[in-house]
């Protein structure tokens, strides 16, 4: 049964978006699953994935994302632990885990399944018990929230470490137009404090504003610590570290010409602390 664990973590995270709170979800349903009467479960894998996924869908409509400061962004997942690398090729990009946070869960587990799993309908149906046409809707659905953006891992570029340089340079110098020529003219930078650090309250938006707000930051905040690089989600990222904890996370989204279209800023201690 162990073998399955990495599988059913790659099914709980991708819907939930949390991964501790996903290993939690997994290791529950492998211990129900041992004390159950299995005379009648044909089919080990199959049942334990039908589990994780409901389990999944439960907590995330149970879930409260009402935080004290900030956007609730998803916990970053690096693969460079063992348990990591065995899930890396059916975990989506961070972008897109931020925009699943537009759908309801079912709707969620619906385009998890057929687009990162490949699902057929009727298979999706018999796993969350529901009826084909019901599956095609949800689907639907779900495409119109994200503009019906294509599931794709679109793994990290060589370009990308160049952009982590420069935006690093710029950022650490507090050159504001150096930082606002590496954004795009309709940039966002969403930020999660969590419950116990202050941050901006709204998206910002805007080279100019978020130019100036990141030259701030690093001034008031970020000055003098000292940063790594790092992959998280198939997307560049940027840690400042606080002596040996994680103090910030800039994970970056950046197009095709090289411009940073979205900044991911987490602050948020629990989300931070096992992801290096």
């Amino acid at each position: 049964m162990q073998d399955n664990y990495s599988r059913l973590l790659t099914y709980a995270y991708n819907i939930t978006g949390s991964y501790e709170d996903s290993r939690d979800l997994v290791q529950d349903v492998m211990e129900k699953y041992i004390s159950l009467d299995k005379s009648e479960i044909r089919n080990e894998t199959n049942y334990l994935i039908k589990s994780t996924i409901n389990h999944a869908i439960n907590f995330k409509n149970r879930y409260s994302k009402k935080m004290v400061y900030g956007e609730w962004l998803p916990e970053p997942l690096s693969f460079d632990n063992a348990e990591n690398k065995l899930i890396r090729e059916q975990t989506t990009r961070y972008t897109l885990l931020v925009l699943l946070e537009k759908l309801n869960a079912k709707e969620r587990a619906v385009y998890i399944l057929k687009e990162a799993f490949d699902y057929t309908h009727q298979e999706i149906a018999e796993t969350l018990d529901i009826s084909v046409e019901n599956s095609r809707k949800l689907l639907s659905r779900a495409g119109q929230h994200l503009n019906h953006i294509k599931y794709a891992l679109d793994t990290a570029r060589i370009k990308d470490s160049d952009i982590l340089h420069r935006y690093q340079e710029a950022l650490s110098a507090g050159d504001v137009p150096g930082i606002e020529a590496l954004l795009m003219d309709d940039i966002r930078l969403s930020a999660d404090g969590g419950k116990k650090v202050r941050v901006i309250k709204a998206v910002e938006t805007g080279k100019s504003a978020t130019a100036s707000l990141l030259a701030y930051v690093q001034q008031q905040f970020l000055f003098g610590k000292p940063c790594t690089f790092h992959i998280f989600n198939h997307q560049p990222a940027i840690c400042f570290w606080q002596g040996k904890r994680i103090y910030n996370c800039h994970i970056l989204d950046v197009d095709e010409n090289g411009l940073i279209r979205e900044i991911y800023s987490i602050v948020d201690p629990e989300k931070l602390r096992g992801i290096c």
